[in-house]
């Protein structure tokens, strides 16, 4: 049986658990003076960029033997966000309205409100991630960006294929590392044997062999010396890759084989089946799917239509061979969205208009990665390929450098360059480079038909005189909101740089991107490829084919029978390929000149709060952390207007006013209901946290790792 490493990290665990118990709801604080304030888990309103408006219902008891007062606060928060533990800090609270319907008189409402705007602003709350997702109440609005929806090329096949990407006509050039001359433009390593001047393909553990580069591969059943020796060299690494983790083995029920090779130098898929497709029912839908496949391969009885997914879109055709046409994601047959949550398929929903998993998906999009710059220290370093050489990007005042591996722009006679989520500005396009404290005026008119369209999305929120505060959105790792639903990649095809170097630019198609609440996009090469080895010649894993990682990097394998009863139970399978450098999603991570929520490389202290910082030697500022409420229910809402509301057992609701609980009128039916629609928001939102832990800790999550610098975001170079 082909072994499987499956990193199990106690750590990330332990650490995952502890800081959802910080999250847990109700919590409260206790003053000096005795008064207790009890904090129920925010209702956030709206998000724009790092600021979050909430509300919240809290109680105040000023002694243990008084009954508490029950209000409803608005405030301002700039969140500090950690995309690995999926956790929040709300810093800079700033209290921008209070209410209490439960107080009449307003020399208790004046005193009551001195102790709030007194005291909240120096809390520490944390919130999960996925409490804000599946709360927000502000609607998303619909990107206007035009993506590019043309379907690739579909290949279906039957048996074990694995599709090899080239970008364009097959650029050969002599490697000097390896000694031998490879073939450049692809991930994958081809390598021309200098003695019977064949070509050899390394893939999932075995070697190809073919006279041609595009075809005629077949499995090599003795290698030539000087494969032989490369061979050696591969395995002796992935040994020692697969040492320096702590690992544990499990065992898949299949054999990882050789498999049919197809080569394709322009944009394709492959879609696959294990023999001849065999379909299952989806329980409540007139939708079929086909079973022996780990692509998303549907049926709809009522048009008999094949539907496909892929990287976020949505294609149909009269048969498994095509031609696909595009289909909007609000335009699918109704039976997608009755696709019921914890079942085979869930996965697709965030890809299915009107579902809560869409409309979780496009929240999770909007929400930053946040980190603090020193701007003193910080820099980065930008090489050519000969003389800088820039283009001008269409519908904008901008140009591209063309001629580097790394992202710069000239605007006005000024250059900016975009390392790892930081903005950088010179006078010169080689530098010297300083953290920029603004972005170029045009940056949001680029393009998605830009190969640094990417870039729109790195943010800087505030300045000191000492740091700069940034952040990305998931649309720098690739993930955009299209319309209803999040798509993977533009679509466009975006054209290499060749001289001494080979540059690679973003792709889209090729990979089997795919999305998982958890685990969010992926890449995998079909069931039959096994451990697919990306050999570290290539760089790929390294970044170069997609700028920065990845969003979400794959954990691999999480499936178990039984796991996950929720919205996120389809599989990434056991082939995925994690493409994060140092398995995070956070790439702040990989630099050692930012401080961020997770890595505390100093104290993370935002703006609004340098001047509040105690004068001590670690520079903290001064904060009050509440902890969770022992055996308090959080069941207390609020309405838009302030009015305080807690559920029964039953279900039923009762509202409080002068003091003392009332059943809800049965004629106010509207404030029932946006009730009803808090409580399953907020019920959902507890279930996404535990199953984004379960899902990491099952998965060997590497979060919390604090990464040991690199590269990351830059493309490889490759000598021609």
């Amino acid at each position: 049986m082909k072994k499987i490493y499956l990193v199990l990290s106690a750590f990330f665990l332990l650490a995952s658990l502890d800081a959802f118990s910080q999250s847990k709801w109700p919590q409260e604080i206790i003053l000096d003076n005795g008064v207790k304030i009890t904090i129920y888990q925010p209702q956030p309103e709206s998000l724009n960029g790092n600021k979050l408006l909430t509300r919240e219902v809290l109680s105040v008891k000023k002694s243990k033997n008084e009954e508490p007062v029950f209000g409803v606060v608005w405030t301002e928060t700039i969140l500090v966000t950690d995309k690995d533990s999926r956790m929040a800090t709300m810093e800079s609270i700033k209290v921008t309205g209070i209410k209490f319907p439960d107080v009449e008189d307003q020399t208790k409402i004046d005193a009551l409100t001195t102790i709030l705007e007194t005291e909240i602003p120096k809390w520490n709350l944390e919130i999960s991630l996925d409490q804000i997702i599946a709360t927000l109440e502000q609607e998303q609005a619909n990107k206007g960006d035009e993506f590019n929806t043309a379907p690739p090329e579909v290949i279906y096949r039957s048996e074990p294929t694995t599709l090899i990407l080239i970008d364009g006509d097959p650029v050969v050039k002599m490697d000097k590392q390896l000694k031998m001359e490879r073939v450049l433009n692809t991930p994958f390593l081809i390598v021309r044997n200098p003695d019977d001047k064949k070509y050899y393909l390394y893939a999932g553990s075995y070697w190809y062999v073919s006279a041609a580069i595009t075809s005629g591969w077949s499995i090599s059943t003795a290698l030539p010396s000087k494969i032989k020796s490369l061979d050696t060299e591969i395995k002796a690494q992935e040994k020692e890759d697969q040492t320096k983790e702590t690992a544990k083995e499990i065992t898949t029920e299949e054999e990882t084989a050789p498999t049919a090779i197809l080569v394709r130098t322009k944009p394709a898929e492959l879609i696959q089946t294990k023999g001849e497709a065999i379909f299952a029912s989806i329980d409540g839908t007139g939708l079929l799917y086909i079973s022996n496949s780990e692509d998303d391969i549907f049926k709809n009885i009522d048009d008999q239509q094949y539907y496909i997914l892929l990287a976020g879109r949505w294609y149909k055709a009269s048969t498994l061979e095509g031609p696909w046409n595009f289909v909007a994601s609000d335009k699918l047959p109704a039976d997608f969205a009755k696709i019921p949550e914890g079942t085979d398929k869930d996965g697709v929903l965030a890809n299915v208009a009107g579902t809560d998993a869409a409309r979780e998906a496009v929240i999770d999009a909007e929400i930053p990665q946040t980190a603090k710059v020193d701007r003193n220290s910080t820099s980065c370093t930008v090489s050519y390929d000969g003389e800088p050489k820039f283009e001008s990007i269409e519908g904008t005042s901008l140009d591209v450098a063309v001629n580097t591996s790394g992202t710069v722009i000239r605007s006005n006679n000024k250059y900016y360059a975009v390392e790892n989520g930081v903005w950088f500005i010179s006078d010169s396009p080689t530098g010297p480079w300083a953290v920029s404290t603004e972005r170029p005026s045009d940056v949001d008119k680029i393009p998605p038909s830009s190969s640094v369209y990417n870039i729109k999305y790195v943010y800087i929120y505030e300045t000191t005189p000492e740091y700069v505060y940034v952040g990305y959105t998931p649309g720098y790792m690739g993930c955009y909101v299209y319309g209803p639903t999040v798509i993977y990649g533009t679509g466009f095809y975006y054209y290499p740089w060749y001289a001494t170097y080979y540059y690679p630019r973003p792709v889209t198609w090729g990979f089997g991107m795919h999305y998982n609440p958890w685990t969010g996009w992926s890449m995998s090469f079909g069931f039959s490829v096994g451990f697919f080895s990306f050999y570290s010649y290539s760089g790929f894993v390294y970044g170069g084919w997609w700028g920065p990682p990845a969003y979400y990097p794959p954990f691999r394998p999480h499936y178990y029978p039984g796991y996950a009863s929720h919205y996120g139970h389809h599989p990434v399978n056991y082939y995925d390929i994690d493409i994060n450098y140092n398995h995070t999603n956070n790439i702040y991570n990989n630099r050692k000149d930012v401080q961020t929520r997770d890595i505390n490389r100093g104290s993370y202290v935002s703006p609004e709060n340098v001047s509040t910082r105690q004068k001590t030697s670690t520079g903290t500022r001064q904060t009050s952390t509440p902890r969770p409420a022992s055996k308090v229910s959080n069941n207390m809402y609020s309405d838009k207007s302030g009015n305080v509301y807690r559920q029964g057992i039953s279900g039923n609701w009762q509202q409080r006013n002068n003091g003392s609980w009332n059943s809800t009128s049965s004629g106010n039916k509207s404030s029932t209901s946006n009730m009803d629609r808090s409580s399953q928001m907020r019920n959902r939102s507890t279930m996404r946290t535990d199953q984004a832990i379960k899902s990491r800790s099952s998965s060997g999550s590497y979060s919390g790792r604090s990464g040991s610098g690199g590269n990351s975001g830059h493309a490889r170079e490759t000598r021609r």
